[in-house]
């Protein structure tokens, strides 16, 4: 795994074998940030579901302000404060050790808001659907934020009706990349800076 882009360009992330995670591409990651667009500076990120941190320390790379990192697993906590303090990041971002409902829940209760939200859980497993329907109730955004969804292609997305906008897929290989935006007015302040434009490839 390696940075693609922003201040830590070409720097390798460590990845400890053991760990059951499912780390990013850098195919994926990079049509999944050349989409988002090259702007970050001043963006809340929320990496659900973060394993490695590979694509929260990215958007922490291109400029992100902060990134909250939820991780159920212990030890996948622990290298991500590893790359974290490799980094020099440690400053910009936060690790919460719980599992990713139990996190929202947390970040609701504490009023956070973010103007991008990358959710990569295990491929079918029900996450999905369990993780989106979850957010369109536990408002931690506004109505310009983007969630941007990792899955495998033959794990459809639940009923968005009444709650998002599907805007754009890139299908990579047998992963598909949802971008969407929330249907329902802001729920939490905007920001002075406007969100991250989906430009980039196709």
């Amino acid at each position: 795994m390696r940075i693609i882009s922003g201040s830590l360009k070409g720097r390798k992330l460590v990845a400890v074998k053991g760990i059951p995670l499912r780390p990013t591409s850098d195919r994926v990651k990079e049509s999944l940030f050349n989409i988002l667009g090259e702007e970050f500076s001043g963006k809340a990120v929320l990496d659900l579901f973060a394993g490695t941190g590979n694509l929260g320390i990215e958007a922490l790379s291109r400029g992100a302000k902060r990134v909250t990192f939820v991780e159920k697993d212990r030890e996948a906590c622990r290298l991500i404060k590893r790359n974290l303090l490799a980094c020099h990041m440690e400053g910009r971002s936060e690790i919460l050790l719980k599992e990713a409902d139990r996190g929202i829940k947390l970040l609701k209760a504490r009023r956070e808001c973010f103007d991008l939200i990358l959710v990569d859980p295990p491929y079918e497993k029900g996450l999905v659907c369990q993780t989106v329907e979850m957010l369109g109730t536990m408002k931690i955004y506004h109505e310009n934020s983007i969630l941007v969804i990792e899955h495998n292609r033959r794990e459809p997305l639940p009923d968005l009706s009444g709650a998002w906008n599907l805007i754009r897929q890139r299908k990579i290989g047998d992963t598909l990349l949802s971008f969407l935006t929330p249907v329902t007015d802001k729920t939490c302040p905007l920001p002075s800076h406007p969100s991250p434009s989906l430009g980039g490839e196709g």
